[in-house]
């Protein structure tokens, strides 16, 4: 009987051991970042509600799948990762760009940083934002890289917290101009009931295409209280 159950104990003892080798997988090791751009510039988009993503794709393992590395507001985004040749693809129609997704080829090794480059229809570059009393002015250039694509409108918003774009609940108050072309622009907010119920105050502009559900934003957020 002793002899039964040594056996028995040194059975279970090697099944679990098998067990925990199963469940203890290496992580990865390896810093990836990278942001999406514009002739070396960063493109802001929305990045409250993930819908703007990258594609990472990685072959020779048991299943070439890919996985989803989400873009935040400042166009950047990070993952860790295994050591390897992935294959970076932004969806179709993910973002306030020309749909032409490109693929791009990276092999990480270690910390890594790979951007990845869009042409937008319009960019915004050089806003400024400025609180003088209760009126909120920002200042902002518009150009026009691609032709095709009006603009629907410019925006200027604020919201409590550093998320702000054109989503519901991601401002508490803003202004738009409907009428706006390609050059500088300046646009006002009298942000009185924003001041006098929030704590913390963010503002930021932004930029809507027609046709294009994605807004375009200073990649900046800029806090005004």
């Amino acid at each position: 009987m002793k002899n039964l159950l040594h056996i028995f104990l040194l059975a279970v003892l090697a099944t679990a051991v098998v067990s925990c080798g199963k469940d203890n997988y290496d992580q990865p090791e390896s810093s990836f970042a990278g942001k999406v751009v514009y002739d070396g510039q960063p493109l802001g988009v929305r990045g409250s509600n993930g819908d703007v993503y990258l594609q990472f794709w990685q072959s020779g393992y048991e299943l070439n799948t890919s996985f989803n590395v989400y873009v935040a507001q400042d166009g950047s985004y990070s993952a860790m990762l295994f050591d390897g040749v992935y294959k970076l693809v932004m969806n179709s129609n993910r973002g306030p760009w020309v749909n032409s997704p490109d693929t791009v080829t990276v092999e990480v090794n270690g910390a890594t940083v790979k951007d990845y480059p869009v042409t937008p229809y319009y960019t915004i570059s050089n806003a400024t934002y400025s609180l003088s009393g209760t009126m909120l002015t920002a200042s902002f250039d518009v150009a026009e890289v691609t032709a095709g694509r009006n603009i629907e409108y410019v925006a200027l918003m604020v919201n409590k917290n550093k998320f702000v774009d054109f989503g519901d609940g991601t401002h508490v108050a803003w202004v738009r101009n409907e009428s706006a072309v390609p050059g500088h622009i300046s646009l006002q907010l009298d942000v009185t009931g924003a001041l006098n119920e929030q704590v913390e105050l963010y503002a930021r502009v932004g930029l809507k295409i027609t046709g294009i559900d994605q807004g375009l934003y200073d990649h900046k957020v800029e806090r005004v209280k």
